[in-house]
C-alpha cells in the first residue's frame, strides 16, 4: 500500500472549479487525494467515494479532522479496523406520519429553549427539508369513480388539526417545504422531482445525499443518490446542523449479468434480490450494484430494487450514476442545465459508471444472472419469503396447516404435499373440499369465501407505482381480461393508489385506465395506503364471514411490507406481487391456486382463460410506454406540487409566531414530556436496579409489533383515552394520524393484535404479567394491559426492561417504537440482535440496548420474565461495546448473573445516552453548554 501523505497535505489542492452549462461551479476534487498518494481512491466503491467527498469538503469545519479523511481514503476491503466519522447529508426528507412527530419535537424544543432562557429561533432547520403528506389517506371508498374525491374528503375531516400544524411549521421554520396531500408518495416524489443527483449550495456543488424519516428513503439510491432511512430523532438532529456519525462501512457488491426473460418483471427481480441478500446477511452494510447487466435495467427497475433495501436489511443500496440516470432525468423533465451539471460533475469525480469501466473493489461480491428470474410473490408474512408463482398455494398451506386440514363438515378433499424449504420437511396433509365455503352477498352479487380467498387486491406503494413498465403491464392485463369478459369477485376490495399523479396521466394516455376501472381498480388516492395498513375496512359481509368462520383470507398488494397484521387485522396472509399479478389474483379470487396451470377464470363462452392468455410481452409494454410517457407529464404535474387543492388552501393558518401554542384539549397534538423539567446540564449515569420485565418476546419482532400502527381499537388503552376525551369512534382515525399526541401513542406501544408476550403464553395482543412489589403476596402476578402495568410500575418507582430474541426492531424506521418504549418506563432492552435503525433510535431516546453474548439467549439462560433484573457497570462509565453484568433474582430468592454487551456503538452515542437522548443533547448544545465529544 502507498504510504500516506502528512496530515493536511492531501487537502491543499482539493478545491477546484468546473465549467458547466449552469455556469462555473466550485467542487472538491477526489482526484486531489489520488494525486497526493491515495491511489486506492480510484478503485473505491461509489458509495465510499460519496462519503469521502463529504469528509473532504467539510474537513477543517471544527468537526471533521484530517485523520478521518485519511482513514477513509485508505479503506481496504480486507481491513477489519473500523473508524467513526461524521457525515453531513445535503438534505432531509420527511413524510407526514414521521414528520408530524418531528414537527412536534421541534416545536417542543422551542418551548424548552424559551424556558431555559435561550433564543427559540435557534431551533430551526439548517439544511433543506421537504415533507410530503402521503401517509394519511385511507381506502374508505373504492370501486367507484368518485372514490378518490370521497377519500380526500375523509382525509381532511380526520387530519385538519395535524395539517394545520404542518402549515404552522411551514410558516414558522425557514428552509422547510411541504408537499400537500394528494400529490404522491414521498419516495416517488423524491425520485421524480426533489432529487437533484448533484446538489448546489450557492456556487459549491457536491453529490446529492439525504436521510429520511422513512426506511424506504433508499429508493432514491436507484438514481445514484445516497440516502437512507433514520429515526425521526436522528433526522431532527441533522435538521439542526448535527452530523450523522457512521462507522467505516462494509460495502457488498452485487453484480448483474444478462437480461430479464419474458414473463418476469422488476418486482420478481426485487423479490429475488431481497431473498438473496437477506440470506447472505447484509444488515448494517451498504450494497452497491455493478456489472454490465445494469445497462439492461431501466431507472425505474433500479429504484424498485433500491426501494426494498430495508427488506433485505442493508443501510443503502446504490446504483451508480450512468447514461440511464441521465436518460431518466431527461424523461422526468429536469432542467437541461442540471443534467449537464450531473454528467460533467460525475465524470470529473470518477462517479460515472460505464460497462467497460473498471469495477470497484468490495468487501464481498454476489452475482445474479437476470435471465434466471422467475415470476414470484413474497409471503404470506415476510417480504424476504419469496415463492414462485407455482408455489403460492403450497406456501399458504404450510403457513396455516390447521385451517387447511379436512373440512369441518366432513367433506374430504384428498391430500396435499407440503414442502417447508426452511425446515427441510415434507408433510402429507389432508385438505378440505373447496365446496365447503361461506356464501355471502355484496351489492346484490353472491360470492363464496374459503381459506385463501383474496379479500384485498391493491396496486399501491412507492415500490411499484414508480415503475411505468409494471403499471402499464397491469393495465394491459386488465385490458385483455375485460375483452375476454372476466370480472373481479365482489368479495375482493380493489384499489389503485399511484405514487404520483403522472401514473394516472400515462395510464389515461395509453388508453388503459378505463380497463382497470372496469375491474374496479379505480384511483382511491395518491399516497401510501394498503402497504402501511391504511387499507380501510373490509365490506361488512366479508368482515363478518371472516370473523364468524375463522377464515384465513389473503391480501395481494404491490407493496413492500406484509408483516403479520400490518395490511389488515382480519387478513392473516399477505403477498407482495407485481401490479399485473395483483390484477391476476383479483380475477382469480384466491391464492390457493397455481396460476401457471390453473385457469384464472372463464370467458363469455365459458371457456377457461389462463394467465398466459392475459400476460403482455415485453414488446407490448415498451410500445405502451413509448406512446404514453413523456417529459411534459412530469413538468405539468410538478409545476404546482407545493400548492395544494382547495381543501389545503382553506385550512386556517395560525398566527405566525416563534412558539407553538399548545392546546391542552387537543387529542392530536400535545407537547411531549421529553424536555419538561430538563436541566441545563445532564446528571450522572446510574446503574439499573431491581427492574421488572414488561415484555419478553421471540425472534423477528418488528417495529410493527412495537410501534402503534393502523386502527385504534375502542377497548384498547388508546381507545379508552379517546372516548374519555369525547372523541366518538368514527373519529378515532389511525395511530399514525395521532403520532403528535404522546398520550395516544404510548398507550398503543406494543399494541399489535398479534404480539405474543411470553409472560402471558397463549394470549395475543398487548398483555403482560404485572408482578407485585412483594413476591410473597402474589408470586404469579396479575395479567394486565401493557400500558396499565407500566403505569403501575412507574407509580411504584420500578424501572422496566424488555427481553427479546434475534432481529429485534426490524421493519420501518418508526421513532415511536423507541419513544413509546421510553415512555412506558423501559430503561433497557436485552436482545440477541438488533436491526440497525431501531437500535439507533433506542439510544437516541436514552434507552440502553444490550445484547446477549454469542451463544446465549433468554432460553439458554432460562429466563422466564418473572425475574428481577439489575444492570451494573453503567455508573462507572460507558464505552462503545462495553460488557456489562446483568444480575437476576428469582421469586424463590435464588440469584444468578450473565454478561451482555452494550450496543452503544460509537462515542457520540455515549454522549446521546449521557444526555438522555439525542434531542436533549442538541438542545443543550444550542443552549451553549460546552460539549466534549470523544472521537
Amino acid at each position: 500500500m502507498t504510504s500516506s501523505p502528512a496530515a493536511g497535505e492531501a487537502f491543499q489542492n482539493a478545491r477546484a472549479t468546473l465549467d458547466t452549462a449552469a455556469g462555473t461551479v466550485t467542487y472538491y476534487r477526489l482526484g486531489s487525494l489520488i494525486d497526493s498518494g491515495y491511489r486506492q481512491v480510484e478503485q473505491l466503491p461509489m458509495t465510499l467515494k460519496i462519503l469521502l467527498e463529504n469528509l473532504l469538503r467539510n474537513v477543517g469545519n471544527g468537526v471533521v479532522r484530517d485523520a478521518e479523511v485519511q482513514e477513509l481514503a485508505r479503506w481496504s476491503p480486507t481491513s477489519t479496523e473500523q473508524h467513526e466519522f461524521p457525515f453531513y447529508p445535503a438534505r432531509v426528507l420527511l413524510q407526514d406520519f414521521t414528520g408530524v412527530p418531528a414537527a412536534v419535537d421541534l416545536a417542543a424544543m422551542r418551548s424548552a429553549m424559551a424556558r431555559l432562557g435561550g433564543d427559540p429561533k435557534r431551533i430551526n432547520p439548517l439544511v433543506p427539508a421537504d415533507l410530503v403528506i402521503d401517509h394519511s389517506v385511507q381506502v374508505d371508498y373504492f370501486g367507484t369513480a368518485d372514490a378518490f374525491a370521497m377519500n380526500v374528503e375523509r382525509e381532511y375531516e380526520r387530519n385538519q388539526e395535524r395539517y394545520a400544524l404542518l402549515r404552522w411549521t411551514q410558516e414558522a421554520f425557514e428552509n422547510f417545504r411541504v408537499v400537500p396531500p394528494g400529490r404522491g408518495i414521498v419516495h416517488q416524489v423524491n425520485l421524480e422531482y426533489l432529487a437533484s443527483v448533484v446538489h448546489r449550495n450557492k456556487d459549491v456543488v457536491y453529490p446529492d445525499s439525504l436521510v429520511g424519516t422513512d426506511s424506504h428513503t433508499t429508493m432514491v439510491n436507484g438514481l445514484g443518490v445516497l440516502g437512507w432511512g433514520v429515526g425521526g430523532i436522528e433526522a431532527e438532529a441533522v435538521l439542526l446542523g448535527q452530523p450523522l456519525y457512521l462507522l467505516t462501512p462494509e460495502v457488498v457488491g452485487f453484480r448483474f449479468t444478462g437480461q430479464l426473460p419474458e414473463g418476469a418483471t422488476a418486482t420478481d427481480l426485487v423479490l429475488t434480490v431481497t431473498q438473496i441478500l437477506r440470506k447472505r446477511g447484509v444488515v448494517g452494510k451498504f450494497v452497491e450494484f455493478t456489472g454490465a447487466g445494469l445497462s439492461q435495467l431501466g431507472l425505474a427497475d433500479r429504484a424498485t430494487i433500491s426501494n426494498m433495501c430495508p427488506e433485505y436489511g442493508a443501510t443503502a443500496a446504490l446504483f451508480p450514476v450512468d447514461d440511464e440516470t441521465l436518460r431518466y432525468l431527461r424523461l422526468t423533465g429536469r432542467d437541461p442545465k442540471q443534467i449537464d451539471l450531473v454528467e460533467r460533475y460525475a465524470k470529473e469525480q470518477g462517479l460515472f459508471r460505464t460497462d467497460d469501466g473498471g469495477e470497484p473493489i468490495f468487501n464481498d461480491m454476489l452475482e445474479l444472472d437476470l435471465g434466471t428470474v422467475l415470476p414470484s410473490l413474497a409471503g404470506p408474512r415476510r417480504p424476504q419469503d419469496r415463492v414462485t408463482l407455482a408455489e403460492v398455494a403450497n406456501s399458504i398451506r404450510v403457513a396455516f396447516p390447521d385451517q387447511f386440514a379436512a373440512a369441518a363438515n366432513g367433506h374430504g378433499g384428498g391430500a396435499i404435499t407440503l414442502v417447508d424449504k426452511d425446515a427441510g420437511t415434507v408433510t402429507q396433509l389432508p385438505v378440505g373440499n373447496k365446496s365447503a365455503g361461506v356464501e355471502i352477498e355484496i351489492g346484490g352479487r353472491k360470492a363464496t369465501l374459503h381459506h385463501g380467498s383474496v379479500t384485498i387486491a391493491a396496486i399501491t406503494s412507492c415500490t411499484n407505482t414508480s415503475n411505468p413498465l409494471v403499471m402499464l403491464g397491469a393495465g394491459l392485463v386488465a385490458k385483455k381480461a375485460v375483452e375476454k369478459g372476466l370480472s373481479v369477485n365482489p368479495s375482493v376490495k380493489t384499489s389503485l393508489a399511484p405514487g404520483s399523479r403522472v401514473v394516472t396521466d400515462y395510464l389515461k394516455r395509453a388508453g388503459l385506465l378505463p380497463y382497470l376501472e372496469a375491474l374496479q381498480f379505480h384511483v382511491v388516492g395518491y399516497g401510501c395506503t394498503t402497504c402501511i395498513g391504511n387499507s380501510g375496512p373490509l365490506p361488512d359481509a366479508v368482515a363478518e364471514a371472516v370473523q364468524d368462520n375463522g377464515l384465513v383470507v389473503a391480501a395481494v398488494l404491490s407493496g413492500n411490507r406484509n408483516f403479520e397484521a400490518r395490511i389488515h387485522p382480519q387478513v392473516r396472509a399477505s403477498y407482495l406481487a407485481s401490479p399485473p399479478l395483483v390484477v391476476a389474483f383479483a380475477l382469480a379470487g384466491t391464492v390457493d391456486t397455481d396460476l401457471t396451470q390453473d385457469p384464472i377464470g372463464n370467458d363469455r363462452n365459458g371457456s377457461p382463460v389462463y394467465l398466459k392468455d392475459l400476460w403482455p410481452t415485453h414488446q407490448e409494454v415498451r410500445e405502451a410506454m413509448q406512446q404514453a410517457l413523456g417529459p411534459d407529464l412530469f413538468q405539468q404535474e410538478y409545476a404546482e406540487v407545493f400548492n395544494g387543492d382547495e381543501h389545503w388552501q382553506a385550512l386556517p393558518l395560525p398566527e405566525r409566531g416563534d412558539l407553538y401554542e399548545w392546546d391542552p384539549n387537543s387529542t392530536y397534538v400535545q407537547e411531549p414530556p421529553f424536555f419538561k423539567g430538563l436541566s441545563p446540564t445532564p446528571g450522572p449515569l446510574v446503574d439499573i436496579e431491581a427492574a421488572r420485565v414488561l415484555v419478553q418476546l421471540s425472534d423477528s419482532i418488528t417495529t410493527d409489533h412495537i410501534s402503534p400502527a393502523g386502527s385504534i381499537p375502542k377497548d384498547a388503552p388508546a381507545g379508552r383515552y379517546l372516548l374519555e376525551h369525547g372523541v366518538p369512534l368514527r373519529e378515532f382515525n389511525s395511530y399514525g394520524a395521532r403520532r403528535g399526541n404522546h398520550e395516544v401513542m404510548m398507550r398503543g406501544t406494543f399494541g399489535n393484535v398479534r404480539l405474543r408476550n411470553e409472560l402471558v403464553p397463549g394470549r395475543e395482543g398487548d398483555w403482560t404479567l404485572k408482578m407485585p412489589a412483594d413476591w410473597t403476596i402474589d408470586p404469579q402476578g396479575e395479567v394486565q394491559r401493557i400500558y396499565d402495568a407500566s403505569m403501575e410500575y412507574q407509580s411504584e418507582g420500578v424501572p422496566l426492561v424488555a427481553v427479546a430474541g434475534k432481529e429485534y426492531g426490524s421493519g420501518s424506521s418508526r421513532d415511536w417504537a423507541a419513544k413509546g418504549t421510553l415512555l412506558l418506563g423501559i430503561r433497557a432492552v436485552i436482545a440477541e440482535s438488533y436491526e440497525r435503525i431501531h437500535r439507533s433510535n433506542l439510544v437516541g431516546m436514552g434507552v440502553l440496548p444490550l445484547q446477549f453474548m454469542p451463544g446465549e439467549s433468554r432460553q439458554s439462560l432460562g429466563l422466564t420474565g418473572r425475574e428481577m433484573f439489575s444492570v451494573s457497570g453503567i455508573a462507572e462509565g460507558l464505552t462503545p461495546g462495553k460488557v456489562l453484568t446483568v444480575r437476576c433474582k428469582r421469586g424463590d430468592g435464588t440469584e444468578f448473573s450473565f454478561q451482555a454487551r452494550c450496543r452503544i456503538d460509537t462515542p457520540i452515542e455515549i454522549e446521546y445516552y449521557r444526555h438522555g437522548g439525542i434531542l436533549p443533547y442538541v438542545l443543550r448544545l444550542l443552549l451553549g453548554e460546552p460539549q466534549t465529544v470523544s472521537t
